[in-house]
């Protein structure tokens, strides 16, 4: 995931939950054994997360008061997600290896990044040079991979022998590879610019031929059987508007000095002493 979707992430499980109606000694659970009601609740969950759900819901809540992001933004967002994992079932396993529950949380985790992506790139701007750099140097060319991750040598090699022999790839890849987020989905990485993987993986990938399975790879990872499903050359038109955001996303302002500024115009006031620390917590860590 993106550094903004990290950054936003951290308490994705329970801030659906810190919009219920607390309070009150209502039972939201029943039993022969006890009740359990939405104070308790909220007590308990003001104890295991509540700085990190408050947190997140002042920042966001500064952000949308700044920013606006449409339906139509987070659904071509999520789609860009499900691009770069391959499909829906690469991009609900990432989801799932992350603890993001389900795809609300999701949408409200990418609402989040989109507004961070505008606040930070907010008046930054890039040349056409810069961008046709770019362009040359790592999106003139993808190519769609896959990989088997295994831990050393001798297995790589045991895979690679079995993939010569003509065996499957993607069941080879579920049964071998201990990448959690690719195996079940056939080793699939998606399409892949220069840049976006590690160097040795990078130069094999961008060097094989469609269909062909590389030699055992090795990275701090352990060692990559690699293979290249297709390969395409783009234009500077298509890759413009992705190349200009990125760019304005490598000079953006950085998330933490914007969101201090922010708290500090907003003069927040919070209410419930065990919480009234948190933007005092979050200060010192921006120092």
């Amino acid at each position: 995931m993106k550094k903004w979707l990290v950054y936003f992430g951290i308490a994705a499980g329970v801030l659906s939950l810190s919009a219920c109606n607390f309070g009150a000694s209502v039972p939201i659970v029943q039993s022969k054994a006890g009740d359990i009601t939405k104070e308790e609740f909220y007590n308990e969950l003001k104890a295991q997360a509540g700085d990190k759900v408050l947190k997140q819901m002042i920042e966001t809540m500064l952000l949308k008061k700044e920013y606006k992001v449409t339906d139509k933004e987070i659904d071509e967002k999520i789609k860009e997600y499900k691009r770069q994992f391959g499909s829906d079932e690469g991009l609900n396993q990432a989801l799932r290896q992350n603890g993001i529950p389900d795809e609300q949380a999701f949408k409200k985790m990418v609402e989040r990044e989109l507004l961070a992506e505008k606040a930070t790139t907010d008046g930054v701007k890039v040349s056409e040079e810069e961008m046709k750099k770019e362009f040359e140097d790592r999106y003139k060319e993808e190519v769609k991979a896959s990989h088997i991750l295994v831990k050393d040598e001798k297995t790589a090699k045991e895979v690679k022998e079995r993939l010569d022999k003509g065996e499957d790839f993607a069941q080879l890849a579920s049964e071998y590879s201990i990448d959690p987020g690719s195996k079940d989905i056939g080793g699939k990485l998606g399409y892949l610019i220069k840049g976006n993987m590690v160097p040795e993986i990078d130069r094999v990938a961008f060097s094989l031929e469609v269909n062909k399975a590389s030699d055992p790879v090795k990275t701090q990872y352990g060692y990559h059987i690699i293979k290249v499903t297709d390969k395409k050359t783009n234009t500077f038109e298509d890759k413009k508007d992705e190349i200009e955001k990125e760019l304005k996303y490598q000079k953006a302002k950085p998330i933490n000095t914007l969101i201090a500024e922010l708290q500090k115009e907003a003069d927040i006031n919070i209410k419930d002493k065990e919480l009234e620390n948190v933007l005092d917590n979050t200060q010192q860590k921006m120092k």
